[in-house]
């Protein structure tokens, strides 16, 4: 297990790998696979080795707010928030693409704070960069038109992926930015026009930075 530690969390001191390889454990999960559910009590904190999860708040509708993706070398901090705090999660957590995660017990977490500065730096990190992409979300969503809102979606997403061939269907658009799905298909329609998309089934791609 400490390779990919090493590999994915190089700032972490070799003691602190020392006592996650002691004290965590490593877990798979396939795509599609609900982590973390709204009203449950989290016991870990998960670090992600490889893949990718999205993070969301649910509505009693089943209405999505899309907030932000979990990928290698990070941790959720709301979900740290949660546990440290033995509050009941506010958010969901949905696996993307196929993840490995390392499982920290939650007793480890304050205790590792005080003993291991790789670990507050991480946490505090996580805290900063965490926050600052949800005012992303929320500046988003008060100052911009769904046309802005649509391409400032499709830029993350290819930021996320580091790719321009972005793997989304209309319908998942839509329910991520709470809207219709023909709003959206009519929105990337003009958007083609524009010569800023080539759209394909269930593909889009994206031609601006």
């Amino acid at each position: 297990m400490l390779d990919p530690i090493k590999k994915i969390f190089p700032t972490f001191s070799s003691e602190l790998i020392q006592e996650i390889e002691s004290n965590a454990t490593i877990n798979s999960f396939d795509a599609d696979t609900v982590i973390i559910r709204t009203g449950q009590y989290i016991k870990n904190t998960v670090l992600v080795i490889s893949g990718k999860i999205k993070i969301y708040r649910q509505d009693e509708n089943g209405g999505e707010f899309f907030m932000y993706y979990l990928q290698p070398g990070q941790a959720c901090a709301i979900s740290m928030i949660c546990a440290t705090k033995n509050e009941k999660s506010q958010i969901m957590a949905k696996v993307v693409e196929d993840v490995e995660l390392v499982m920290v017990p939650l007793p480890l977490m304050d205790k590792w704070m005080m003993q291991h500065r790789s670990w507050y730096e991480f946490v505090i990190d996580t805290y900063r960069s965490r926050f600052e992409e949800v005012l992303e979300v929320i500046d988003s969503i008060a100052f911009r038109a769904m046309d802005e809102r649509l391409e400032f979606y499709l830029k993350r997403h290819a930021e996320v992926c580091r790719c321009n061939e972005l793997k989304l269907s209309h319908q998942e658009i839509a329910t991520e930015l709470n809207t219709s799905r023909e709003v959206i298909s009519r929105l990337l329609k003009k958007m083609e026009q524009r010569g800023l998309v080539n759209l394909y089934r269930n593909n889009i791609e994206l031609l601006i930075k």
